[in-house]
């Protein structure tokens, strides 16, 4: 809108648009007539009563909040997500990490209970209300047993008092004493990857024998559902599987509890590098019908970077000094980026273990931290802006290189879904206007896009 860069009018059919103003958390139902005398009220020029006190009552001649933060001086995290292994007991068709493929590398207990420590301290320093422990990396955590077990009662231990919140991702390919320990013990939740329909699922995350793994990932949210436990489920979808995305949705919610859905189309990197692109048309209208299906069910599914209701610079942890150990103790700030031979390991890793503690290259660390969406020109006059953040830096570094942010097809997806869920808020505030009360947060593990 012409003199309010934070202010978007977006056509919608016919004359009709959707007016979002993400800084002052409001977005509504506008006629041709009413985008056209916005602006002048909006300046303070005056206008129709009735245009002034719309413009009122949207909250739109408040100062608009800011959306705009940046962490200073040395790190001090009070959440570590710990690398304990790049095997992996799946063969998965897409996987970013092309786990299974180079030989395998584990953490030490060492390596772990430096990084539990260091995290601990900080959080008795700081009075946090809480220790994280995260599991995640380039291959299956629980490959990793014995130290994802020793590693969470070594963090009980040490924490002395203060609250331990565990979670991890992981395929959901678990023995019936694993998901007991689960249930009792990563009281942060479970991330599952399970891509709906069974025969979907199989075809592109088969076992290292090259069999089926449905069944044991069903077996596996059938005792989290028994148990109340919460757990999310992510489906990946490559291009040829798009068509199945809808009956996958319902196929899920029909048999299962998951707390949260999160649905993305396969990444070309590692093992889907040159396949067909998921991120298409096609996505956003199958995208579509399975958010409808996913209604009846009182669900409403996750797209990363379409996020509604979040107002922040920062799509995830790379640039609020996430604290992600390597098997080698390490420290880079990106699940994605898990290993040193990683190709942006450069620009993701800041810091190193040693006998003393660790070692933070803080210009490393400097430029992360600049890496927020204020900062890319291309993201300048989009209305997705505050809400994407700039989606997924590594995979924009995969799809863009090193050179200044371009876009890409997500941005497309993105703004699609992101018009669908403001359009959804606004019938349900009954149809005209809908006012967002919240600050947002970034993504975290548990929430975000990584996989």
């Amino acid at each position: 809108m012409d003199g309010t860069p934070d202010i978007f009018a977006i056509p919608l059919e016919g004359e009709a648009y959707l007016v979002y103003a993400p800084l002052h958390g409001a977005a509504f139902a506008a006629t041709k007539g009413l985008v056209a005398a916005l602006p002048a009220v909006l300046a303070g020029e005056g206008g129709e009563e009735s245009v002034v006190a719309f413009a009122r009552e949207a909250g739109l001649l408040k100062p608009p909040r800011s959306a705009v933060t940046r962490r200073q001086g040395d790190p001090s995290p009070t959440e570590v997500t710990l690398f304990l292994t790049t095997a992996c007991n799946l063969r998965c068709t897409y996987c970013y990490a092309s786990a299974g493929d180079a030989p395998a590398t584990y953490m030490s207990m060492e390596v772990a209970k430096q990084g539990i420590d260091f995290v601990i301290d900080n959080a008795r320093r700081q009075s946090a209300p809480y220790v994280g422990v995260n599991y995640h990396g380039g291959g299956e955590p629980s490959v990793h047993w014995n130290l994802m077990t020793e590693s969470l009662a070594y963090a009980h231990e040490q924490a002395d008092g203060i609250p331990v919140i565990a979670a991890s991702a992981g395929n959901g390919v678990f023995t019936d004493r694993q998901i007991d320990w689960m249930i009792a013990n990563l009281n942060g939740g479970m991330s599952l990857s399970f891509d709906g329909l069974p025969e979907a699922h199989d075809k592109h995350r088969p076992t290292v024998r090259g069999t089926g793994s449905s069944g044991r990932v069903m077996h596996t949210m059938r005792r989290f559902t028994e148990a109340d436990y919460p757990y999310a489920v992510r489906l990946t979808v490559t291009a040829e599987q798009i068509p199945l995305l809808p009956d996958s949705i319902e196929f899920v919610l029909s048999n299962f509890t998951p707390k949260r859905v999160q649905v993305e189309p396969a990444y070309q990197l590692g093992r889907h590098e040159g396949k067909p692109d998921a991120e298409t048309e096609d996505f956003i209208a199958a995208y579509r019908e399975a958010q409808g299906r996913a209604a009846r069910f009182g669900h409403e599914l996750i797209y990363s970077a379409a996020r509604v209701g979040t107002l922040t610079n920062h799509f995830c942890g790379i640039t609020q000094d996430n604290f992600c150990l390597t098997p080698s103790g390490n420290v880079s700030a990106c699940f994605e980026a898990f290993s040193e031979d990683n190709e942006f390991a450069d620009v993701f890793f800041y810091g190193s273990s040693g006998p003393d503690g660790y070692t933070f290259d803080m210009d490393a660390l400097g430029r992360l931290r600049e890496l927020g969406v204020e900062q890319r020109s291309f993201c300048d006059g989009c209305f997705a802006k505050w809400n994407c953040a700039g989606d997924c830096y590594h995979k924009s570094l995969s799809a863009n290189g090193r050179g200044e942010f371009a876009g890409s097809q997500r941005c497309h997806i993105t703004r699609e879904l992101v018009k669908d869920q403001l359009l959804t808020r606004i019938a349900g505030s009954g149809g005209l206007l809908w006012r967002d009360g919240q600050d947002g947060e970034p993504c975290t593990l548990h929430g975000g896009g990584s996989e």
